[in-house]
């Protein structure tokens, strides 16, 4: 007996088409494709891509991509490269990135260069063959010459300004930050200042310096010692300690280039019997969950981690679609909490 609907069987329902997307939301297949394929802003209404994207869910509607790939000839896939998969900040990094690749239809690949200050690997045979782009989180320009060299489009994140190699760069107003930190410490009081400053040469840990050296240095009387540490907590105890027991006044606020930095300071002054704020004030950088951990809670500079693979994501996908990424520096927030208080008297 031959096979079929005749014989019991059932015959699939055909699969949706940017055809009937377009017939459900009463737009033309070119409005569809534009809102669907990313491209709609400037072009289409916000409420004509609510509705085509409502049509789509609607009738269960799901792209092609392995035959828009090929037309596009694009693998749709991005590599993310950060320094470290164990810092809750790149992790977060990838999870805004991730977001917005998904909204495309795109997949994003994480590869850890754990020392920014060497040359990154290519991690496969050829990267133009495996990838549509690179997006790097916080990784200076030389590290990533091999896969530059690749011609993908670069996206650098967190990165100089003046280096141009890149298609497009997504920064955060790091130096704003800083100013903060150093405004909410010298309106409480302090003058005696240690800057426990990571021992990683890098642009943004360069303008964290800067910043901070530039904000102190308009208040008068003002003193500043900088002591260089890892991002760690064991190895900034250790450095904040050996300042701390060192010639001279003690500072009464400790100012850390991060909140890893900032843990280990805190023991670092619980260590020579002083109170945290009482004695010396600490503050952090980043927001990371450690923050709210410590007792008492860090005061730190919040960074808008899933925000910046977000608009990384999107200036990758600009630079494909020849388009021109958004501009302009991402905000930070000072969060204030009890590590910080009014010099003792």
């Amino acid at each position: 007996m031959a096979d079929g609907p005749a014989a019991g069987g059932t015959t699939a329902a055909p699969r949706p088409t940017s055809r009937d997307v377009a017939r459900a939301a009463g737009v033309s297949q070119a409005t569809v494709s534009l809102v669907l394929g990313g491209k709609w802003r400037g072009r289409v209404s916000e409420r004509t891509a609510g509705a085509v994207r409502d049509a789509a869910r609607s009738i269960g509607y799901r792209p092609n991509l392995a035959a828009r790939s090929l037309r596009l000839g694009r693998t749709r896939t991005a590599l993310l490269v950060v320094p470290a998969l164990t810092n809750e900040f790149f992790a977060r990094v990838y999870t805004g990135a991730a977001s917005v690749a998904a909204e495309h239809g795109f997949g994003v690949v994480v590869y850890p260069a754990p020392d920014v200050r060497e040359r990154a690997r290519d991690p496969f045979a050829s990267a133009r063959a495996a990838l549509d782009g690179v997006i790097a989180s916080s990784m200076a320009t030389e590290a990533l010459r091999t896969l530059h060299d690749s011609g993908l489009p670069l996206v650098m994140l967190d990165s100089d300004p003046a280096d141009r190699t890149a298609a497009a760069q997504v920064n955060i107003d790091i130096a704003d930050g800083m100013r903060r930190i150093a405004d909410h410490l010298l309106g409480l009081g302090h003058r005696r200042f240690l800057h426990l400053a990571s021992e990683v040469r890098s642009w943004t840990f360069d303008v964290r310096a800067r910043a901070l050296a530039e904000a102190l240095g308009r208040a008068p009387g003002t003193s500043v010692r900088t002591v260089s540490a890892p991002l760690a907590v064991d190895p900034a105890r250790a450095a904040a300690e050996a300042a701390l027991r060192g010639p001279g006044p003690l500072p009464t606020a400790i100012v850390c280039d991060g909140d890893f930095q900032a843990a280990g300071a805190c023991k670092a002054v619980r260590r020579l019997g002083l109170r945290v704020p009482g004695d010396i004030s600490v503050t952090g950088f980043d927001d990371l969950t450690l923050a709210t951990a410590l007792e008492p809670e860090l005061t730190t500079v919040a960074l808008p981690a899933e925000r910046v693979g977000e608009r990384g994501m999107s200036a990758l996908l600009a630079a494909l679609d020849g388009d021109r990424p958004p501009g302009g520096d991402l905000p930070v927030e000072l969060i204030v909490r009890g590590s910080t208080a009014p010099p003792p008297d």
